[in-house]
């Protein structure tokens, strides 16, 4: 299968921030990660990144993510 790109954008909550948030991602669903812009100052932080690779595996990562309270928006 085609690997695909994909842009997105994660809210992460408080709680969240100190996890390995991208390693876990990129690791667990073997998939490549491009980090365009974060901020983490406040009570939350934003990621703005890319996810290459299998349509199936993206799904995957951001099922994770959605799992452990992360915001997905991927009309980024």
């Amino acid at each position: 299968m085609a690997a695909v790109k994909k842009r997105i954008v994660f809210i992460i909550p408080p709680e969240m921030l100190l996890e390995p948030i991208l390693y876990t991602i990129s690791q667990q669903y073997d998939l490549k990660l491009s980090l365009y812009n974060s901020d983490m100052s406040g009570n939350e932080g934003i990621m703005r990144l890319e996810l290459e690779g299998e349509e199936k595996q993206i799904e995957e990562g951001l099922a994770w993510a959605m799992e452990r309270g992360i915001r997905v928006d991927t009309s980024a």
